[in-house]
């Protein structure tokens, strides 16, 4: 009568012949493909070598092309984006302009307008420009009775003076505006100068 450590022994010897012979033809198959490269003549060996860099630039060029294609793709749609901001960046300034311009026609079409009917409602627009300018960080440049500067004003006569001193701003033709601290327009200006000396009668 078999013992049971008999038995087990039994049932393990068919798993571990299995085992045994799987190892084995794993084995086999790594020494056929040896045999099978060995096998190859130099031209071959060559051929295969020249297959497979071919593979490999294959993948890359495929890669490139598709990078390439995304790279335009991503040009196209920046210089749409550049296109409509150029197109349509003066939306909202143009709206408010138009603003200005129907309070224009209201006060043209008041009809039997008086004089200072007229200058209030002018004094008005005017009021709303300036809040406009305001809005788009437009400042004026503070000119009448500033000392001349080249970087602020623009000089377009001079005039003696007694009361001023020399090169200050007395009269400005047209204001002058900055733009978020950078000049959008110089003062056009007048500035003193001394009162020329009077020769006496010899």
């Amino acid at each position: 009568m078999a013992t049971k450590t008999e038995d087990n022994q039994n049932q393990s010897e068919p798993e571990e012949i299995e085992a045994a012979d799987q190892e084995n033809d794993e084995t086999s198959k790594e020494e056929k493909e040896v045999e099978e490269k060995k096998e190859l003549t130099p031209l071959e060996q060559l051929q295969e070598k020249i297959q497979l860099k071919d593979e490999e630039i294959a993948k890359q060029k495929d890669t490139f092309l598709r990078e390439k294609a995304e790279l335009e793709n991503f040009k196209k749609r920046l210089t749409k984006e550049k296109d409509d901001f150029v197109q349509f960046a003066n939306e909202r300034l143009l709206k408010e302009l138009i603003q200005i311009e129907d309070n224009l026609e209201r006060a043209l079409e008041v009809p039997n307008a008086t004089l200072e009917s007229l200058k209030e409602g002018v004094e008005m627009i005017q009021k709303q420009f300036s809040t406009f300018l305001k809005n788009q960080k437009a400042e004026p440049i503070e000119a009448l009775g500033k000392p001349f500067d080249p970087n602020l004003h623009e000089v377009l006569n001079q005039q003696e003076s007694e009361e001023h001193e020399e090169n200050t701003v007395i009269q400005e033709y047209s204001k002058g505006y900055t733009l978020n601290g950078r000049i959008l327009r110089s003062a056009k200006v007048v500035i003193a100068k001394k009162p020329s000396e009077k020769k006496e009668d010899s």
